[in-house]
This record gives C-alpha cells, sequence and structure tokens, in this order.
C-alpha cells in the first residue's frame, strides 16, 4: 500500500497529529482497530468501506468517508479489494471545532463526512481531491478544507492542557487533581470533555493508558505480561487481563499472537502499528 503523511502547519498542528493518504491494497478484508486516544478523518475516494462499531452493532456502509470521535470500544473495518483516501488523525480534543454537534452525540457512533459537513460540500472536497495531481496536493487540499472551517470553541484551551496532563502521565493519573489544578469542578470537566472529546476525562485516561501499554510491548521477544501491567499502573495482572478484554476482545497472549501474524505476513505495512487482522 502506498502511505504518504504530514504534520499539518499551524493552527491545525495543535488539533491533529498528522494528514494522510493511503492507497492499494489492504493486508486483510477485514481489521480491528481497539480504541485509542484520538479521533479519526476519512474522506474515502475508492468503494465503499464497512465499519462495525462493536459486536452489538449492525454493519454500516461509509461510501464517502467517515468521522470518528475518540472510541471506547474496538470497531471493526472491512476494506475493498483496492482502497483509496485521505484523511487526518486527530488528537482527542481535535475534531470538535469541524463539528456542528457535540462530540459526545458520535461517542461509538461513526458517521459519514456527509452528515457533519452536508452533501454539497462533501461532493465538491471528493470532486477536487479525486482530481489532484498527486497525495501532497491532495494532503494541502485536505489542509486547505479543514483550515477554512475552522471554528472558535469554548472551553477547548481547558480541555486540551489536561488533556495533554493525561497523555504525559501514561494515563495514570487522578482525575480529582486534574480538576483541582485545572481550578474546575470535576462535574465542568467532564461536561466539556464529553462535549469536546466525546468521553470524559477517566475515560481518556483508561484509554491512554491502554495505548501506552500496548506501545512499550516488544513483540519480537518474550513478554513479561505482569512487568508490563505494573509499568502502565494496573493494579495487578489481572486487572490489565480485564482490560485487554475490555478493549480488543482477546486475552493478552492471543493478542500477541494476532499481531505477530500482522509482522510476519505483511512486514512493514502501512496499516501496521495498531490494527489486528480481524478474519
Amino acid at each position: 500500500m502506498e502511505y504518504v503523511s504530514r504534520v499539518p502547519r499551524p493552527p491545525l498542528d495543535g488539533l491533529i497529529d498528522d494528514l494522510y493518504y493511503l492507497a492499494g491494497a489492504p493486508p486483510y478484508a477485514r481489521l480491528t482497530l481497539p480504541p485509542m486516544p484520538g479521533a479519526l478523518l476519512i474522506v474515502n475516494l475508492g468503494p465503499p468501506f464497512r465499519i462495525r462499531a462493536g459486536a452489538d452493532i449492525e454493519t454500516a456502509e461509509y461510501p464517502d468517508g467517515c468521522v470518528i470521535t475518540t472510541p471506547t470500544r474496538a470497531f471493526e473495518f472491512g476494506y475493498p479489494p483496492r482502497t483509496r483516501s485521505v484523511g487526518a488523525h486527530v488528537k482527542p480534543w481535535g475534531l470538535a471545532p469541524f463539528l456542528p454537534m457535540p462530540a459526545a452525540e458520535l461517542c461509538d457512533r461513526p458517521v459519514t463526512v456527509e452528515q457533519v459537513w452536508g452533501r454539497p460540500a462533501v461532493a465538491e472536497l471528493r470532486d477536487r481531491l479525486a482530481t489532484a495531481a498527486g497525495p501532497h496536493e491532495m494532503l494541502t487540499l485536505l489542509e486547505e478544507e479543514l483550515t477554512r472551517r475552522l471554528c472558535e470553541t469554548a472551553g477547548l484551551g481547558l480541555v486540551r492542557h489536561t488533556s495533554s496532563v493525561i497523555a504525559a502521565a501514561g494515563g495514570a493519573v487522578a482525575i480529582g487533581d486534574l480538576s483541582a489544578a485545572a481550578g474546575v469542578s470535576s462535574t465542568h470537566l467532564a461536561q466539556r470533555f464529553k462535549e469536546l472529546v466525546g468521553v470524559t476525562p477517566k475515560r481518556l485516561a483508561r484509554t491512554q493508558r491502554f495505548t501506552a501499554a500496548m506501545l512499550a510491548i516488544d513483540f519480537a521477544g518474550p513478554i513479561d505480561w505482569g512487568e508490563l501491567a505494573n509499568g502502565a499502573g494496573y493494579f495487578d495482572q489481572a486487572h490489565f487481563g480485564h482490560e485487554f478484554r475490555a478493549f480488543t476482545g482477546l486475552t493478552p497472549t492471543r493478542y500477541a499472537e494476532v499481531r505477530r501474524r500482522f509482522l510476519r505476513e505483511h512486514p512493514g505495512s502501512a496499516l501496521d502499528g495498531w490494527p489486528l487482522p480481524a478474519d
């Protein structure tokens, strides 16, 4: 697969980790995406893809792309044989200035880009992207569109600062200390987070801690799950195992087997890093 990415210019760099272009044949027809401390915007330029946002939800088709606020459960992506899209990996608070509704309304409910920005605007954007000279021009067009749509958002500074503190601590923080440091009540902080991130600070910290633990794993050698759990701030290995199943649907041992399968079958894949084979 072809993958091109870059960090956007200010002020978008305070909201978005990177803009990217992805095209080619996916390594697997279905990929599971565990919860992550971030959001996602995809503008689809190829055949529709499908998303199942949890085992209890029907699979839905997304022809024009999708918007996903910070998730609390694993999603399953179904790709066509050839896929092509541009998108943005967004910081937890980063979608709020582009949404016409509170982020909490989209929590674990991926929507099409049309549902957020309207059909005429999205159709025009997709046409311009489809006729661009190449990936770099496409990323510039997406960056210009996002810059044009950027809106002032009340409470963004508070949420951004607190989220950054959570990330710096790897999710191992006392939520009461966060609200006290910010000089607001825990209720106010939670409400702002739900409006702008889609989840509470406690839930974001839980996701951040799990992500930090996952990124610390070296799959090339044996894994000491007890040491990993302790380093990530879990009560014990049993607590870590419970979180693992809640986030991925797999035991830690099974997760390692699936991740190693990905690394073995598709070394260096643009999609290896967080998604797992769902087949």
